[in-house]
């Protein structure tokens, strides 16, 4: 846990690791590096020393840039000179007490990374393309808006487990947050959850598409009426749009929402033997989303849809209903034998754009042990920075224990935000290419955008609609193909990039996140000392596995094990010393020793190794690897292994076959699941009660040292993991063989020591792949 912390402290107050951190002059240089020159961002992420500033910034009447403490000042003049296009700008009146002795914090070399608190009529100041489609300063105090979305396909105790986490949620929410709910079987309906009387619903077709101006006409909300929710001062109340019937305080509607939960039963539609049940999914979120449209555009917004199976009627059906033809896996979707995925993915496509348009989140909880169409969904919870959790049932702590975080306060709280938006202003020779990660492009050009796009590209500004402090993006750069220098004169040694992050807060606030980092430029041919001094191989590794998964999703017959294998090679080329045609004279600098073992790991991992699982698994490990930081990231690639035993203290092994031990326990942390594997003796004396009796109390101590150390990293991390116990030769030790390097299999298993375990497996090892690589990167063509 501590060396994680230590990680985590790289990211620094500004949040972003770069997998370059000096810069290559031209173009040319920069395509000679293999790594691609990007960075990896958390635009909100906490920080214990970032200032917040009561007033609104000072911007360069040129580039828009912030004023921030790389501009140089002349005090005497009262004028700054912005280091994007070197604008001089005037202090405004209020600046005038500014000197060498009095300067703003603003200026203040440690505050790279600073935030502003905008009020109302700050807001217009920030400018259109910070705030969002359709956002307004009078929706900063808006309180946030959830609906509810909850499946009843399901068996009854299913229904019961789902039902309790609701009731749970809206126990949590803020008083003040206003809740809507939305039911689907066969058919959707909305409940009216200002009629307490009597449980009122209006029901919607679930074969028939629907449209946001149907469905507000079919509520009663029609334009005319659709106007707000809020009355004078943005305060809930003075409703006179009618969407009061359909969205109130938490505080109002708790006895009404348990009332209708406990009512709830699960869809009586009948479902023929032999069939799948009929399941509008498509529909509800539609319906949900309208419903949200209601609500004025840029108002703080979640859809939360907790689905339990497959879609198979109307829009975003993935599977027919007839049992006998399965759900499409990937082999299906490689061949185009999935007849309904395309045509659901564009639905969700159009019901992205729209959400996107309204500044409104979907977040996906899937529990079932069949797929349920996370793979055609994903663009819409990508695109609007939804959460997203898979999980075998709705009683499992995977679903329990993530769902009850989102809602939690303090330090379990997730930091959920609304409505971002990102902006990037670069220095002179700077492109950006595109993000990676849970965002949408707002198609702002400008110098700045790149010829060559990598996601959400041709723009220079994004739309967050949902973020939270853990969200992370990739930035793709490119360098501009001059090679000559600047003719003005204005060569600087530095480049600079500033992010603009605008976003709602937690408790409503309209805040902006300044974060301007500066790096340096390199003149010196490939393989200088300055940029190799400059690579950060945990960050190029995830960087090179999210390219890598997108690529493997956009680009047809691409063979990726192929493109990891040919770029390590040319990296190891560039980089490494060695004499030609002598694989035994190689060797690499510590700063790129660690990367070859992280393509290897990176090559046997669920996101190049598809077939071991289903397109939605797969869809929900890319998710999360695109939204999560270094540290986390590295893990899902490359997981952790700390070995316990009697002899020594806890300490971090070798992630290989060789590490297991009889008289160990393993803890793997591979991210998405969490393994304490017991040796054989230590199996044993377990069985046998050892830890029960008096004077065994260090073997008990032993035992409950890997669960205590599980427990921490589950706290701290969403989704929580799946924790899986299991003895050395037990059925389940397989969660753990799977992710150990195969330095001992059949193939091997005489020479080596006697009993060692043995992996099952044709696959080639560490070192063997590491000699491959050596003879093919000295070779002399």
């Amino acid at each position: 846990m501590a060396s994680e912390m230590a990680e985590t402290d790289r990211e620094g107050i500004d949040g972003v690791r770069m997998t370059w951190n000096s810069w290559p002059r031209t173009k040319v240089e920069s395509s000679k590096c293999v790594i691609p020159i990007a960075a990896s961002i958390s635009p909100i992420r906490s920080h214990p020393d970032i200032l917040t500033l009561p007033y609104a910034p000072l911007r360069c009447k040129t580039c828009s840039a912030i004023l921030n403490p790389f501009a140089r000042v002349d005090f005497a003049a009262h004028i700054w000179i912005c280091p994007f296009c070197f604008q001089r700008n005037h202090f405004p009146h209020h600046y005038s007490a500014i000197s060498e002795t009095n300067v703003p914090a603003e200026l203040y070399h440690q505050y790279t990374t600073i935030q502003y608190s905008l009020t109302p009529i700050e807001d217009h100041k920030v400018g259109p393309t910070q705030m969002g489609v359709g956002q307004g300063g009078a929706n900063s105090m808006r309180p946030p808006v959830f609906v509810f979305v909850l499946d009843t396909c399901m068996i009854d105790e299913e229904l019961g487990y789902a039902k309790l986490a609701l009731q749970q949620a809206i126990g949590l929410l803020p008083e003040n947050a206003l809740v809507g709910f939305v039911t689907f079987g066969t058919q959707v309906q909305v409940h009216e959850l200002g009629f307490g009387d009597m449980s009122k619903v209006y029901v919607f077709r679930g074969s028939k598409e629907m449209g946001k101006d149907q469905v507000l006409d079919q509520l009663g909300l029609g334009r005319r009426s659709a106007g707000g929710v809020y009355g004078k001062g943005g305060q809930a109340g003075g409703f006179d749009s009618g969407i009061h019937r359909f969205l109130l305080p938490a505080s109002e509607c708790e006895y009404t929402f348990t009332s209708l939960l406990e009512e709830l039963g699960t869809d009586l539609w009948p479902v023929p033997p032999g069939n799948r049940s009929l399941r509008c999914t498509g529909v509800a979120l539609s319906v949900a989303s309208g419903l949200l449209g209601a609500c004025l555009p840029g108002t703080g917004a979640r859809i939360i849809a907790l689905v339990g199976g497959p879609c198979t009627e109307g829009p975003g059906s993935i599977v027919s209903k007839d049992l006998s033809e399965p759900v499409r896996s990937h082999k299906d979707l490689d061949k185009d034998a999935a007849p309904y995925f395309r045509k659901a993915v564009m639905f969700y496509e159009e019901l992205a754009k729209q959400l996107v348009s309204q500044g409104h989140v979907l977040d996906l909880f899937a529990s079932a042990l069949d797929q349920v169409g996370v793979a055609e969904m994903k663009v819409v919870i990508e695109r609007t920075g939804g959460l997203v959790v898979l999980s075998e049932s709705f009683g499992h702590s995977v679903f329990k224990d993530s769902f009850r975080r989102v809602f939690e306060d303090g330090e379990q709280s997730l930091g959920l935000c609304f409505n971002g938006t990102l902006e990037i202003n670069c220095s002179k020779d700077i492109k950006i290419q595109g993000i990676l990660g849970p965002c949408t492009s707002l198609e702002k050009k400008g110098p700045a955008v790149a010829g060559t796009v990598i996601g959400q590209g041709n723009t220079t500004a994004w739309k967050l609609c949902g973020l939270d402090k853990t969200t992370c993006l990739t930035v793709f750069f490119d360098i501009s193909s001059s090679e000559k220098p600047d003719p003005s004169g204005n060569i600087n040694p530095q480049l600079y990039i500033q992010f603009l992050t605008s976003y709602q807060s937690p408790d409503c606030q309209q805040k902006l996140r300044v974060t301007t980092i500066t790096k340096r430029w390199t003149d010196g041919a490939i393989g200088s000392e300055d940029l190799v001094q400059g690579f950060d191989q945990e960050t190029a590794a995830v960087v090179i596995a999210r390219l890598t998964s997108h690529k493997m999703e956009m680009e047809e017959g691409f063979d990726a094990t192929r493109w990891l294998d040919r770029n390590l090679i040319r990296l190891c080329s560039k980089f490494g010393d060695y004499r030609k045609d002598d694989p035994t004279s190689f060797t690499l600098n510590p700063l790129f020793s660690l990367f070859p073992q992280f393509m290897f790991n990176l090559r046997r991992s669920q996101f190049v190794q598809v077939f071991n699982n289903s397109p939605d698994e797969t869809a929900y490990f890319r998710m999360l690897l695109n939204r999560e930081n270094i540290p986390n990231s590295l893990v899902m690639i490359q997981p952790s292994l700390i070995s316990y035993s009697f002899n020594a203290l806890p300490e971090a092994v070798l992630l290989d076959v060789a590490s297991i031990g009889a008289d160990r326990i393993l803890l793997l942390d591979s991210y998405f699941s969490i393994v304490i594997f017991h040796g054989m003796t230590i199996a044993q004396w377990r069985n046998m009660g050892y830890q029960n009796q008096a004077e065994h109390q260090a073997f008990a101590q032993l035992l409950q040292a890997p669960h205590n150390d599980s427990k921490l990293i589950i706290g701290e991390r969403f989704p929580v993991p799946r924790l899986v116990v299991c003895d050395q030769h037990g059925s389940q030790a397989r969660f753990l063989l799977a992710k150990l390097n195969p330095s001992a299999t059949y193939n091997n298993a005489s020479e080596m020591a006697a009993g060692m375990d043995v992996i099952f497996t044709d696959d080639v090892n560490l070192q063997v792949f590491i000699e491959h690589l050596q003879r093919l990167a000295v070779q002399s063509s």
